[in-house]
C-alpha cells in the first residue's frame, strides 16, 4: 500500500511552483556554466555591447560628435533623478571623443545595460543550443527555434533602432507603445532565457 507521505510529497514535486522553481535552477545553472566557456562568453559580450550601442543611438544619449574631446558635468548632479519620459531620466554629463558624444544619463545607461545583457544572454543560450543540440536531444532545426523568442523579445526594445535606421520619425503615439513595449520586452527576456536554457545541458558546459 502506498505511503500518504510520499503520495503528498510527489504531488508537491509536480505543482506548477515546484516546475517553475526547477526550470529557474536550471537556467541559473545554465547561465553560470556559459560563462566557463570562452566562445558562449565572447557570444554574451559581443551582442550585449552592440545592443548597448544601439540602445543608445535609440534613445539618443549616443550622438554624432564634433571633432572635440572633452568632459562637461552639470553642478547638480541630481538631475539624474529627473524623468525626462516613463522610462528615461536626464542626462548629466556629455562625454566628447571626437566622432562620437555620449550625453550619460545613469539610469538609462543602467536600464540599457540591463537589456542588453538579457539579450546577450539568450543569444548565448541559442548558440549553445545550437552547438550541443544532439545532447539535448533536439536536432539543428529545433535548437533554431529557442532564439525566435530571443529575437522578437529584443526586437521589441529595439523598436526605436529600427524607426532610426529607416529614417522615420516617430510620433507621440508611436512614442506612448514604446514606453508599454519596453516591460513587455523584459518580460518576454526574461521568459525567452527560460525557455532557451531548456535545449541546454549544463553538465556539458
Amino acid at each position: 500500500m502506498t505511503d500518504p507521505r510520499s503520495r503528498r510529497d510527489s504531488e508537491v514535486t509536480f505543482t506548477p511552483v515546484s516546475r517553475a522553481a526547477r526550470a529557474v535552477r536550471h537556467t541559473r545553472g545554465t547561465v553560470a556554466g556559459l560563462f566557463r566557456r570562452r566562445d558562449a562568453t565572447a557570444v554574451f559580450a559581443g551582442v550585449s555591447v552592440a545592443y548597448l550601442l544601439l540602445y543608445l543611438v535609440a534613445i539618443g544619449r549616443l550622438v554624432p560628435g564634433d571633432g572635440e574631446v572633452g568632459l562637461l558635468v552639470v553642478e547638480d548632479l541630481s538631475l539624474a533623478l529627473r524623468r525626462t519620459g516613463s522610462f528615461s531620466f536626464e542626462s548629466i554629463a556629455r562625454i566628447d571623443l571626437a566622432a562620437v558624444s555620449l550625453l550619460f544619463s545613469p539610469l538609462d545607461t543602467l536600464l540599457g545595460v540591463g537589456l542588453a545583457a538579457l539579450v546577450g544572454l539568450n543569444l548565448a543560450l541559442f548558440y549553445l543550443a545550437w552547438t550541443q543540440p544532439a545532447a539535448c536531444g533536439v536536432d539543428s532545426a529545433t535548437g533554431a527555434l529557442a532564439a525566435i523568442p530571443a529575437l522578437l523579445s529584443g526586437t521589441a526594445c529595439c523598436g526605436p533602432v529600427i524607426l532610426l535606421l529607416f529614417g522615420v520619425q516617430a510620433s507621440g503615439l508611436l512614442l506612448t507603445a514604446f514606453d508599454v513595449l519596453l516591460p513587455m520586452a523584459v518580460l518576454l527576456l526574461l521568459g525567452s532565457l527560460v525557455l532557451a536554457s531548456r535545449n541546454v545541458d549544463p553538465t556539458l558546459l
